[in-house]
């Protein structure tokens, strides 16, 4: 495990090389937090989900691994489908690499973080936004992440644009040499009225354990539209603690769909912050682990203002000895009269030693709301396998069946053709069963 040492060893360096920036500023505030927090051993967030197990490797971060030997034939490998129609925006060990990156859009911004933070145009953006989600995640994990930024991207849509093309961000370990400590971290700012759809997947190479804590940070504004897919199907030996923090500033649309098949242990972070009227969010969420994968999905609707709308439905399907957890909170703050916010946590276990940990919750201080949550434990329905039975489908190709149907309410959400089509086809291969 790498020592307090080096980290504070590490952060010095980094601090010297931008002393008296926007970014040295923040980074400092964490660094203490961090250093005053530690990382989540014993924390009622974190209660199911023992991280510092994972840490007692010897992961290098990258100015130890060195430069990574991951070329555009390595990328070319692991390409999602439809990329050769979007924006690719690549991490290689945490730190955004320009020369495998490509931007086809006119109506994109993209630049490093730190240009960004230094620009007139774009340092307030940055300001406002960068380490927003400490408010919401008060862990060593996310300080930890803030504390050393460097090598991020920041991502811009001007007033009334609509990007023409989705942006798909690649986080790339390059685990073939030794155990990688990865950091990205990225800043996404939707002006008003304009539009964007970003898928982000995650992939380890190599043999070697990989840990990623990732932070990608959005606003969107008013009258514009946020569509936003994360998929998760790396190695085993991955571990991930991933963070997605949207701001709804203004009256807007926000639609999100979380797909989580396989890894070490995954932790996702879900935070939507409705801070203006009229705002709209809908998550969902798929997690189908086998092995012994740990899935934890975190999730945060927190209704500031009135006539606020939120749907969030979350699907887990736990074979062998895995384990899921689904920790989902609804706030409905004072002022957030009006409001309107459901929640729904359905979860199949296939195997006796498989377990789920499920935990809604609502938090209501405003007396004018529709809100409702609830959860779900059990195995596949038998009378619906006796029926299926019956009518001559065999046990393996009924299984199939029954598990596509309950998986579908959340894949019918992908509304990108390539995406969707490439997700189905996973949950297609893990069932055994051509699903087309």
């Amino acid at each position: 495990m790498i020592n307090t040492e080096y980290f504070t060893e590490y952060f010095n360096q980094l601090q010297e090389n931008n002393n008296g920036t926007l970014i040295s500023g923040v980074r400092k505030k964490a660094f203490d937090n961090f250093n005053k927090l530690g990382l989540p051993v014993k924390h009622e967030e974190w209660k199911y989900t023992r991280i510092s197990s994972v840490l007692n490797k010897d992961f290098l971060t990258p100015d130890l691994a060195g430069k990574s030997s991951f070329s555009q034939v390595d990328l070319e490998a692991i390409q999602l489908p439809g990329t050769s129609e979007a924006n690719k925006l690549v991490f290689i060990n945490g730190l955004f690499n320009a020369d495998l990156s490509k931007v086809i859009s006119d109506e994109l911004v993209v630049l490093p973080l730190e240009v960004a933070a230094a620009s007139e145009t774009y340092k307030t953006i940055v300001l406002s936004n960068l380490g927003h989600s400490s408010a919401y995640l008060n862990d060593g994990i996310n300080a930890l992440n803030t504390a050393f930024v460097h090598g991020g991207v920041f991502v811009h849509v001007n007033k009334g644009k609509i990007v023409s093309h989705p942006v798909y961000i690649y986080n790339v370990c390059d685990a073939r040499e030794q155990h990688i400590l990865a950091q990205p971290r990225s800043l996404v700012h939707v002006a008003e009225n304009a539009q964007l759809k970003m898928v982000e997947t995650y992939v380890t190479i190599g043999t070697q354990e990989s840990f990623t804590n990732q932070v990608l940070e959005v606003e969107v504004e008013k009258d514009a539209y946020f569509e936003y897919y994360k998929i998760q199907n790396d190695a085993d030996q991955a571990n991930q603690v991933s963070t997605t923090h949207i701001r709804q500033t203004g009256k807007s649309v926000v639609h999100t769909v979380t797909i989580s098949l396989s890894g070490n242990i995954v932790r996702n972070n879900q935070n939507i912050v409705l801070e203006a009227e009229y705002c709209e969010a809908h998550l969902y969420g798929l997690y189908f682990a086998q092995g012994k994968t740990h899935i934890d999905n975190h999730t945060v609707v927190d209704n500031v203002q009135p006539h606020c709308f939120s749907n969030e439905l979350y699907k887990g399907i736990m074979d062998d000895d895995s384990t899921g957890v689904f920790n989902g909170k609804i706030f409905v703050q004072r002022a957030a009269q009006k409001t309107n916010a459901y929640q729904s946590n359905k979860n199949i276990l296939l195997s006796d030693n498989a377990s789920v940990n499920t935990k809604p919750q609502l938090e209501i201080f405003a007396d004018d709301v529709k809100c409702s949550h609830g959860c779900t434990i059990g195995k596949l329905d038998e009378e619906s396998m006796f029926y299926l039975r019956s009518r001559g489908i065999g046990e393996e190709m009924a299984r199939s069946l029954l598990l596509q149907a309950f998986s579908t309410d959340v894949l019918e959400h992908i509304q990108l053709p390539a995406v969707h089509d490439y997700v189905t086809e996973l949950i297609s291969k893990r069932l055994q069963f051509d699903l087309v």
